[in-house]
């Protein structure tokens, strides 16, 4: 009975949208059938779907709290807009190569078994998190206004700050991304757990620490 339960876990691919109910399933399925172009193609959508609509979301008052001049805010929403519509479909592709690159110079020097293939798709699986966490972000605040750069599920949405900051990088669908790649280095890479947390958690310090960084370059007060 084991044997055939086991066999049909391995016949079956990993499912997207199961990330939200069974994640654990389908690090197993991505360890033993990795695949990575329909999750990175629905990712990349939704990605740039939100980042429409956080452009469409924008106005000229956003740039000036920002600091860009009035007389120059015009000329720059209009480019900023362009650029977000583009960078949406690139940003995921990008992110999850350079997570897939990290991990893997960690797997090597602890002699990990997972493969390129493997990381990659983990990370693509991963991904949907935050894609429909930016999705519904934008989508609520294109319908009752605002930052678009404030997440209404972020600490600092909570708190009705005007600027993201530090506070806006404490943000459910971004806690819950670590928390899915920790148990994914676990089951998929087949980390120690102790190592697969570390780096789950060091490299969301790190995108904290670059929000700290965007913080004191905008002059706005650390949080």
């Amino acid at each position: 009975m084991e044997l055939e339960k086991e066999m049909n876990v391995k016949e079956e691919s990993p499912r997207l949208f199961g990330m939200f109910a069974s994640p654990g399933t389908q690090f197993e399925r991505i360890r033993r059938k990795p695949k990575f172009w329909v999750p990175l193609i629905v990712v990349s959508v939704l990605y740039a779907v939100g980042m429409g609509l956080m452009a469409a979301s924008m106005d000229v008052s956003t740039l000036i709290d920002q600091g860009v001049p009035k007389d120059q805010a015009e000329m720059v929403l209009g480019i900023t807009k362009i650029t977000m519509a583009v960078t949406g479909i690139l940003t995921p592709v990008f992110g999850i190569l350079i997570s897939t690159v990290i991990q893997l110079i960690i797997a090597k020097i602890a002699s990990s078994p997972v493969t390129f293939k493997q990381l990659f798709s983990m990370n693509a699986f991963i991904s949907i998190i935050g894609a429909v966490g930016l999705l519904l972000n934008m989508a609520i605040k294109f319908g009752i206004g605002g930052n678009p750069q404030i997440y209404i599920t972020s600490v600092a949405g909570l708190l009705n700050l005007d600027k993201p900051g530090v506070l806006g990088s404490l943000e459910v669908f971004g806690i819950w991304s670590t928390i899915l790649t920790a148990i994914g280095l676990n089951r998929t890479a087949e980390f120690s757990k102790g190592l697969a947390w570390t780096i789950a958690i060091v490299m969301f310090l790190i995108q904290i620490g670059f929000a700290l960084m965007g913080t004191v370059l905008q002059g706005a007060p650390k949080l």
